[in-house]
């Protein structure tokens, strides 16, 4: 892989390292601020602004690492020349993904074993994804934006759609687009909170965006198509939200602008609405464009990109030392919370992830430089 591509790299691990620093924030969110916690669009009317900002940024982890997973994928091709080898690897990843999600990131969750519930989040719809793109790859170009712009913009068509408990078409429909229970026996469950549906057409949409990597596109006009796609997903956004119809629960103003504002950027993410893969993908292309044009004399994009360089290390190491933090405070100062023990106001959330983020920083380095160094351990590169 030449120098240049490696400098390219660089700002795309640095964008997967920034929002692997948000989910941090949020998984800290979840785990110490548990007796506030916020429903899928949030209650404005009840939520601490602070507490907003704080989950609303939040929203840009998954749409963004799904878009690059796909760019990832569109980058290994380039570099094998083979959409066998990519097929295979996608395939392969995508199940060792599945099973990490029904193992480890379960249990780093509950401290359950045998577990009663099985949570199928993030890294279950990643390899979901992962295995439809397998798939996809091999259509034309032209086949995979259609299947991408479809899944995404159509999607919020199905919501009217469910399958009764019970019924054949129970399983599927809840791991596609209806987010609810599958119960596998009298002492275990499923609960599909990422239904994948609309994150297949994110990670095509990413593998699509990959192409402009070719020899023949330059970073200038790379820039260029992502800060013009960005104005028009961000444009999308303004003028459905503003229509107040489709793609996304309809809005309010609130008594105070404040509660008006927050109320237009409310956005579901069970499954992701149009409007909500609109918002964040438009912000995730502008920082993608700019993080291109300053990587090579930005400190920050260097510290960032460690942490995207490793991100499967990173996702399964801060969540056993979250639970551990948290067993620790339990043990030590009770529930202070009701139920929980927990911090009192947001700031604290803020801090703890950047004190978080410090430390967990040289072992996620020490990993990444593992990876580079010891390719000939293949599990390696699953991490």
């Amino acid at each position: 892989m030449s120098d240049k591509l490696v400098q390219r790299l660089q700002a795309i691990d640095a964008l997967r390292g920034l929002v692997i620093l948000l989910m941090l924030l949020d998984h800290v969110r979840e785990t110490f601020y548990l007796h506030k916690q916020l429903a899928d669009p949030i209650d404005v009317a009840n939520t601490d602004p602070a507490l907003f900002i704080s989950r609303t940024l939040a929203h840009l982890c998954a749409p963004v690492f799904v878009f690059l997973t796909g760019l990832s994928a569109a980058l290994y091709q380039q570099k094998k020349q083979s959409r066998k080898a990519v097929s295979l690897f996608l395939l392969k990843r995508g199940l060792v993904l599945v099973v990490l999600e029904l193992t480890l990131v379960n249990f780093a969750w509950t401290f359950s074993f045998p577990p009663e519930v099985l949570y199928l989040q993030v890294i279950w719809a990643i390899g979901l994804s992962m295995l439809a793109l397998g798939g996809l790859l091999w259509l034309p170009l032209w086949a995979i934006v259609t299947v991408g712009v479809v899944l995404v913009a159509g999607h919020n068509l199905l919501d009217h759609i469910h399958a009764a408990s019970g019924t054949f078409w129970h399983l599927p429909w809840a791991i596609l687009h209806d987010r609810g229970w599958i119960e596998l026996g009298d002492s275990l469950r499923m609960r599909t909170s990422y239904p994948v549906l609309p994150w297949i057409g994110v990670i095509a949409l990413g593998y699509c965006a990959g192409q402009l990597w070719q020899p023949a596109c330059n970073r200038a006009t790379r820039g260029k198509i992502f800060l013009t796609s960005a104005a028009s997903l961000l444009g999308l956004f303004v003028l459905l939200r503003l229509l107040n119809g489709y793609g996304e629960k309809p809005w309010q103003a609130g008594n105070t602008l404040g509660e008006s504002a927050m109320a237009f950027f409310n956005i579901t993410k069970y499954p992701p609405s149009l409007l909500f893969i609109c918002l964040t993908l438009a912000v995730g292309l502008t920082l993608l464009a700019l993080f291109e044009r300053i990587e090579e004399r930005s400190r920050t994009i260097a510290w960032l990109a460690v942490f995207g360089s490793a991100p499967m290390f990173f996702y399964l190491l801060h969540l056993y030392v979250l639970k551990g933090m948290y067993l620790v405070a339990e043990a030590s100062w009770g529930k202070n919370q009701g139920d929980w023990f927990g911090f009192d106001a947001v700031w604290q959330l803020w801090f703890c992830m950047l004190l978080l983020a410090l430390l967990l920083w040289w072992p996620v380095r020490a990993f990444a430089r593992l990876k580079q160094q010891r390719r000939d351990i293949r599990w390696l590169k699953y991490f």
